[in-house]
């Protein structure tokens, strides 16, 4: 199964499937990618280095739903966590690849939180993110890996979701507490 993600082009909102090409790109260690999303996900800023790494232009990327840059080896269930834990009102890091305008992929260790409203409401989200060691993208690709692997036995995204899901709990238990725990450990190892 090709699995493409669209990806606009222009401000006419004309659309081409972008599929990945295997080639990795990556960022300076001190560059910091930085997003803000509306409560659905679409993006309202994006700094110059989101722009520089995804190859987008501006005008591609303000209006558009975040997962522009999805790739689709990332699993679904990793999304779901993320806007579990971000409906909640807190925080997560996660370790994401993000596929480029151009097919190129690149991984980001991302820091997303929840952005509040004068009211207290939760009015959208910003991300922050920094470039991976390979040693800690080398520890979540065979965990990622076996969530695809689930994802691609189910004939719907939705049962896809909830099988992976059910099995990245599982897997989690055998290494960490949680999703959260188990980053945490792979960040730790790092600056130690």
């Amino acid at each position: 199964m090709l699995d493409t993600q669209a990806a606009p082009v222009g401000t006419r909102g004309a659309r081409r499937p972008v599929r990945p090409t295997g080639v990795e790109r990556t960022f300076p260690a001190e560059d910091l990618i930085v997003s803000k999303t509306d409560r659905r996900g679409v993006i309202t800023y994006a700094n110059d280095v989101f722009l520089r790494v995804s190859g987008y232009e501006l005008d591609e990327v303000i209006g558009q739903p975040h997962n522009l840059i999805r790739h689709p080896d990332m699993p679904r269930a990793v999304f779901a966590l993320l806007w579990e834990t971000l409906a909640a009102g807190r925080e997560i890091f996660a370790y994401i690849d993000n596929l480029a305008s151009d097919g190129g992929h690149y991984w980001v260790l991302a820091h997303v939180t929840p952005s509040y409203g004068a009211n207290g409401a939760i009015v959208g989200y910003h991300s922050n993110r920094r470039r991976p060691s390979p040693s800690a993208v080398a520890r979540v690709t065979p965990l990622y890996r076996q969530l695809l692997d689930e994802e691609r036995r189910h004939p719907t995204a939705k049962a896809a979701v909830e099988a992976s899901s059910r099995l990245l709990t599982e897997l989690i238990a055998d290494r960490a507490d949680s999703y959260e725990d188990f980053i945490w450990s792979i960040i730790n190892r790092e600056e130690s």
